[in-house]
């Protein structure tokens, strides 16, 4: 029989996520009170013996959970509120579970973003886009980090961006079963 009542410690940090997720879905935002909310809470919680992680790796998953994000952020590949929610995230996971957030987010974003691509015709065009910021990215040395943004900002293959917190939202669900529950 699973043991459900480990998961309690993660209630609070799921209703963040489902908040983040749904606000993303409906305004393409991510407001800065969600995100420092989840952030406070996760080092709050870090201090209970109850705790999902230890006041030094909560620090350590938020610092981790920011850093993974500032080059996407960056060639503005994704916003601002994406980068915090999960840094907010690594404050309740530490970082080795927000490291395995982020690439199970990778992994159900680039399938969404996919999807996305083949429903409205724009499949061709999403793998065009791709590999020209590839070959932008490995030669930017030469060519320069702005250049790169450049492109990276004018090489839309979608209409709407994907709304990033749902596939974090995903993962975290994920990750956090597999660590607890598995």
């Amino acid at each position: 029989m699973r043991h459900w009542h480990l998961l309690a410690p993660y209630v609070p940090l799921a209703a963040l996520l489902v908040w983040a997720a749904v606000a993303d879905a409906r305004t393409r935002r991510i407001r800065n009170w969600l995100t420092l909310s989840l952030a406070a809470t996760g080092f709050a919680q870090s201090w209970f013996a109850a705790g999902t992680v230890g006041p030094g790796g909560s620090v350590l998953g938020l610092l981790a959970g920011g850093g993974l994000l500032i080059v996407p952020f960056a060639l503005g590949a994704l916003g601002g509120g994406d980068v915090k929610l999960l840094a907010g995230i690594g404050a309740w996971l530490g970082p080795v579970l927000v490291f395995q957030v982020f690439l199970a987010e990778s992994v159900i974003g680039l399938g969404i973003v996919l999807a996305q691509a083949t429903a409205a015709g724009k499949l061709r065009r999403l793998v065009r886009n791709s590999a020209a910021m590839a070959v932008d990215l490995a030669h930017v040395n030469v060519l320069g980090a702005d250049h790169a943004e450049q492109v990276g900002r004018q090489l839309t293959s979608i209409d709407r961006p994907l709304p990033y917190a749902v596939p974090t939202l995903a993962a975290a669900a994920v990750v956090v079963w597999a660590n607890v529950m598995g």
